[in-house]
């Protein structure tokens, strides 16, 4: 905060990730059994919720380890979010929300070879294009009559309905031209 103070009295405009709304049943937080004090749970949810890549979330990880012990499913839930959050920002949605049985992804305009895949690969989606949205419908567990999967599981499968409407792009350190030894 403090930084972004000084930027905005120097002037300059700091650039804010966009927000991205994930509401799917899921148990992440950071338990009061992990960190004791409000402040330093407080601290650690800014800190999450500021790491924008694999790498930062990996360091974030390791410091609540270091300071903490080995991090408990629910804390490794949030850490989960956090990345997905992450990839929803890069493909530009802003809200991935259960409704129903679905899994409702916005705003997107997929190209129809996208729209394609996804009604392969997700029977049962709905795209509407006039609202910018595509809802898929969540899978059930292995057995016939199961539930909805839940959890981290969930969020693994929202994950690739990301990566098929809006393939990854690859990041700059992959984009860089293999080195080639001289004879």
């Amino acid at each position: 905060m403090v930084g972004e103070a000084v930027a905005a009295f120097r002037g300059e405009t700091v650039e804010q990730a966009p927000e991205v709304t994930i509401e799917l049943p899921l148990d992440a937080h950071l338990p009061h059994e992990y960190i004791e004090h409000e402040r330093l749970r407080l601290e650690a949810y800014r800190k999450i919720a500021a790491a924008e890549t694999l790498t930062a979330l990996t360091e974030v990880r390791e410091e609540l380890t270091d300071r903490y012990g080995p991090v408990p499913d629910a804390v490794e839930g949030l850490f989960e979010v956090a990345s997905l959050r992450n990839r929803a920002r890069e493909a530009g949605l802003a809200d991935l929300t259960q409704q129903g049985k679905y899994v409702r992804l916005a705003p997107i305009e997929p190209a129809e070879s996208a729209q394609l895949r996804v009604k392969r690969l997700y029977p049962g989606a709905i795209l509407k294009p006039a609202t910018r949205t595509v809802l898929v419908p969540i899978p059930t567990g292995k057995t016939l009559g199961s539930p909805q999967i839940v959890g981290t599981e969930l969020l693994v499968w929202v994950r690739q309905v990301i990566d098929a409407l809006v393939p990854p792009q690859p990041r700059a350190e992959e984009k860089a031209e293999p080195v080639s030894e001289s004879v």
